[in-house]
């Protein structure tokens, strides 16, 4: 399942030197505006304890994590919407995306220089998401005119996206992102299809300074955009882009004693990528075997046979039954032999909901 993260921000914030760290991939990284043009792209692997917990009980000969796709989008600046700073283009690059990754810049640094000349994290979010407002502005008043001369058919769809079209208009008329409402399934079939860019789910991300990190959200210059994400039902992290470019350039051994160092118990990148994970409201089943442990993504809600199909359509086409097991009783029980011979393997139909951490095994037939 290809899901796509989008860092973004304004220009020297930090976007490039955090999409190193997480991805390895030697995206430039330099102090000046506009250093990222096209957007770099890299997979990143999700961080999950459970599925290194089944391979040193499994010991199989190959491991699969779960990844997410990162991109790297040029910053954006006060205009963006009307194309200054190339902001037509870098806006087409956010459309692709899932969901959002908003890198806000909460340290002082003379050597550093800001597009604005200012330190202010709460108005670096507000630039940005005027950026994008505008943006979803002109796509709901061009769908608008479209809706009003369609409705007038009796075309009931038509007849929803005026409705939902001039929502939407008083929702951004109040400086609102199209997220934080609540809409039809009808309403939510007519948004998908404009792809708005504040309907995508967003998480903050506050670049500090080393000596800021212990702080966390209590650290002053945080506190503020902590509470914004509070406000917005958003989730925040806060992580030195600097330290985490450090960390992901030791090696295992220099990098546990690095973070020992600084009193942190893992990356801060594990926690960014966690949160952009559950973010894009997803959940993780496992297949495990001798031949291969892997961990597979899908969406939350999906039943068994969707599931199977993220493997192979043929998965889902012939689907018979799933046996599963939680990954917890087969860590304590150690094989699955032991788990059929306690009778804690579970078989399951077509309607199963399938659950986070969930290891199974399909039956299908095509």
């Amino acid at each position: 399942m290809a899901l796509a993260v989008g860092i973004v921000g304004l220009p020297n914030v930090g976007k490039s030197t955090l999409f190193n760290a997480l991805s390895n991939a030697g995206a430039e990284a330099s102090n000046y505006a506009f250093c990222t043009i096209e957007p770099n792209v890299g997979m990143v692997r999700v961080p999950d304890p459970r599925l290194d917990a089944l391979v040193r009980v499994i010991t199989p000969k190959s491991i699969v994590p779960t990844t997410v796709e990162f991109l790297d989008i040029a910053g954006l600046v006060k205009g963006a919407s009307q194309g200054e700073g190339l902001g037509n283009q870098f806006l087409s690059h956010i459309r692709s995306v899932d969901a959002l990754v908003h890198v806000v810049r909460c340290f002082e640094d003379e050597n550093i220089q800001h597009v604005d000349g200012r330190i202010s994290p709460l108005d670096d979010v507000e630039t940005i998401d005027t950026e994008l407002l505008l943006r979803d502005l002109e796509s709901v008043e061009k769908r608008l005119v479209r809706a009003r001369k369609l409705s007038k058919g009796g075309d009931k769809l038509e007849k929803v996206a005026l409705e939902v079209c001039e929502r939407l208009l008083g929702v951004m008329s109040d400086g609102k992102a199209v997220r934080t409402e609540t809409f039809t399934e009808d309403e939510a079939e007519v948004i998908d299809a404009l792809d708005l860019l504040t309907a995508k789910p967003i998480m903050y991300v506050a670049n500090v300074s080393e000596q800021q990190v212990a702080a966390d959200v209590d650290d002053p210059m945080v506190k503020p955009l902590a509470e914004l994400a509070e406000r917005q039902g958003a989730q925040i992290a806060v992580i030195s882009a600097s330290i985490e470019a450090e960390i992901s350039s030791l090696d295992v051994d220099e990098r546990t004693e690095f973070l020992e160092s600084l009193g942190l118990e893992e990356p801060g990148l594990n926690r960014v990528i966690r949160r952009a994970y559950a973010l894009l409201d997803l959940i993780t089943y496992f297949t495990a075997g001798e031949k291969e442990c892997r961990a597979w993504t899908i969406r939350r809600g999906m039943t068994a046979p969707q599931a199977a199909g993220v493997i192979h359509t043929d998965f889902e086409r012939g689907f018979i039954r799933a046996e599963v097991v939680n990954w917890k009783t087969l860590i304590e029980l150690g094989s699955d032999a032991a788990v059929k011979a306690k009778g804690l393997l579970r078989v399951e139909g077509k309607e199963y909901i399938v659950e986070d951490g969930d290891v199974m095994h399909f039956r299908f037939n095509v």
